[in-house]
């Protein structure tokens, strides 16, 4: 893990609420990647920066024990094009520890690698929380994430 200051950036893709409480985010979580995916979402997001795929974790309502929004999409330049059905976001620069999920993306990896920052002692500003699905993830069966986790 290592401290990094991120600068701003916007996001357009594929917006769900849930909750870690009672497993709601095994389900929904899993499902809005498939949606992504399965749909081919990257390919229809305009102004593309680059290739990577991008989770955000952000509007909590308190902390991770409580509910929050996860996009699922991918940067952009700009937000003037929303295409129907997605939404577009924007984020300030701020501060963030950086994880990296390694092993079986598709499986437990990633979760895997949150319950481990979830033990970690860190001043979470829990305003938004980034993972990053880059080259290092072509391979997500045996790839790698960065896991950005915004702190005070």
């Amino acid at each position: 893990m290592e401290n990094v200051a991120m600068q701003p950036v916007k996001i357009i893709g594929l917006k769900i609420r849930t909750s870690n409480d009672s497993g709601k985010a095994d389900i929904d979580i899993p499902a809005l990647w498939n949606k992504f995916m399965g749909k081919s979402i990257a390919e229809r997001i305009p102004n593309r920066i680059d290739d990577e795929i991008v989770a955000v974790y952000t509007n909590y309502e308190s902390d991770y024990t409580k509910p929050y929004d996860m996009i699922i999409g991918c940067r952009v330049g700009m937000l003037d094009t929303i295409p129907e059905g997605m939404v577009g976001r924007s984020f300030d620069a701020g501060n963030f520890t950086k994880f990296t999920a390694k092993g079986d993306l598709t499986k437990d990896a990633v979760i895997n690698t949150w319950m481990q920052i979830w033990k970690t002692p860190l001043e979470r500003s829990y305003l938004a929380d980034f993972e990053v699905y880059g080259e290092k993830a072509q391979n997500p069966y045996d790839g790698e994430a960065e896991i950005f986790v915004g702190v005070k």
